[in-house]
């Protein structure tokens, strides 16, 4: 398969324009841990009394936590989650008289085969694709006490990978040209979110906040999968996508949010209906669905939430359907005693209630371990899906409710070249999947899925 002229082009103009303008503004501080006993405590006191002196004293020259004057940056997530402090991060930084800007992203040049060893069975299917995505972050503080954030999130997935997106077996949700995507992932939206979020310091273990995104993510769930660390170097979606945290991208959100010390509690009221087919245009918002989430870190190393939400009528291919969705999750990240050498780990588990017998569950479990120059990752997947979300809606007579499906996928990359503050990685991956004896017949025994690509992102911001 040939890609595009045209595409490469323009993927190339992209990492060039980008990549230099924030490189040579890029902020450079040591690891926690190669840092002296007194900066590693200072470290370890983000959130607490020590950060809060070190921002009041350098104002704007010092860059927090995108909700809260009183924490570290590594500790957001996407939309308004929380990741663990000892997060590692990959951005250009630049340092304005009152407006701090961040920009962070991926892009993959990639070919991917699904089902290979069941040639002409459902989801047999291979592809060059350029899974992508970039966010861009400014914010300045408001007198003492304030917080002022602004957000932007684009993807090139839809001129890329086209309407349908890229294969992706056994995955499901979301339609093209009035069909449902399956055994596809779809692209995201050019505009994946566009938010703006003020936040209140009353004390220094309370901040109140206010988020509106349009698009934006509402508090449910936790951090999207191509935020989160232990999923740095995969290019995949998840299977438990729409199970755990494809609300990512909600065209109308408000969440209001009040922090205290380790914990956070917030509510949003948002649009329960997913992205249409139009990946360039500004859905209508509806706000007729609503979620709460409840953050906890309690440490550096970990972050924990457990969310609900009351979504209605997600698929517009079955408007009469709402689904309450349930999640918890589970994230941990620490230092490998050297510079860009981390651990990042993640569980989640998410639950599906569309009513009656429509209750399906997933699990996740991932970890990244990156070794400098070199990364080894990993995923566990369980997700149960119905004859509809896998495409069995022919067969005579269907046997089962939910069929279960696993994966277990590992992948290695290795940088092999830098510049501009900006890495490029080769890499391949392999995933395994075990089905129910039930869908042997249209899908074959034992699937496999590989691939190998290559990837830009930006290099590891030295904390």
């Amino acid at each position: 398969m040939k890609i595009n002229k045209l595409k490469i082009i323009l993927l190339a103009g992209l990492v060039a324009g980008i990549s230099p303008a924030f490189a040579q503004h890029e902020h450079h501080q040591q690891p926690a841990k190669d840092t002296t006993q007194h900066e590693m405590q200072d470290m370890k006191g983000m959130g607490h009394e020590g950060m809060d002196q070190q921002t009041m004293q350098h104002g704007a020259s010092q860059m927090t936590h995108s909700f809260s004057l009183s924490l570290p940056m590594t500790r957001n997530g996407s939309g308004t989650g929380w990741q663990p402090d000892a997060t590692p991060l990959y951005a250009y930084m630049k340092h304005g008289n009152k407006w701090n800007y961040m920009l962070h992203g991926s892009i993959y040049l990639r070919y991917t085969a699904q089902n290979f060893n069941n040639d002409g069975r459902m989801g047999s299917s291979a592809k060059f694709s350029v899974p992508n995505w970039f966010m861009g972050m400014a914010q300045r503080q408001v007198g003492k006490n304030g917080l002022l954030n602004v957000r932007a999130m684009v993807s090139l997935d839809r001129l890329f990978d086209g309407g349908a997106g890229y294969p992706l077996l056994f995955q499901s949700g979301e339609s093209w040209k009035g069909e449902p995507l399956i055994n596809r992932q779809h692209p995201h939206d050019l505009i994946s979110e566009l938010s703006v979020a003020y936040t209140q310091r009353l004390s220094e273990k309370i901040d109140v906040s206010i988020y509106a995104g349009y698009p934006g993510e509402p508090a449910l769930g936790p951090t999207a999968f191509m935020h989160r660390m232990s999923a740095f170097n995969n290019p995949d979606a998840v299977l438990g996508h729409h199970w755990q945290d494809a609300t990512h991208i909600t065209f109308g959100v408000v969440t209001a949010g009040v922090r205290y010390g380790k914990f956070k509690l917030e509510a949003s009221t948002f649009t329960g209906r997913e992205p249409d087919e139009n990946r360039f245009d500004f859905d209508k918002p509806r706000f007729d669905s609503y979620s709460y989430r409840l953050l906890f870190n309690p440490s550096a190393n970990w972050a924990l939430q457990v969310s609900r939400g009351f979504i209605n009528s997600p698929e517009p291919l079955e408007p009469d359907e709402d689904v309450t969705r349930t999640t918890a999750s589970v994230q941990h990240s620490a230092n490998l005693n050297g510079e860009n050498k981390w651990i990042s780990s993640t569980a989640v588990w998410g639950l599906n209630n569309a009513g009656g017998h429509h209750k399906e569950n997933s699990l996740l479990l991932e970890t990244n371990v990156q070794l400098n120059k070199w990364a080894v990752y990993g995923r566990y997947e369980w997700v149960q899906k119905s004859s509809a979300e896998l495409g069995l809606t022919w067969y005579d007579v269907i046997p089962k409710e939910r069929f279960p499906i696993s994966l277990f996928s590992v992948g290695v990359n290795r940088q092999i070249a830098s510049f501009g503050s900006t890495l490029l990685q080769a890499g391949g991956q392999i995933g395994v999947y075990a089905v129910d004896k039930y869908l042997e017949s249209p899908y074959g025994k034992s699937p496999l899925s590989g691939q190998v690509y290559l990837r830009l992102t930006p290099a590891l911001m030295k904390m």
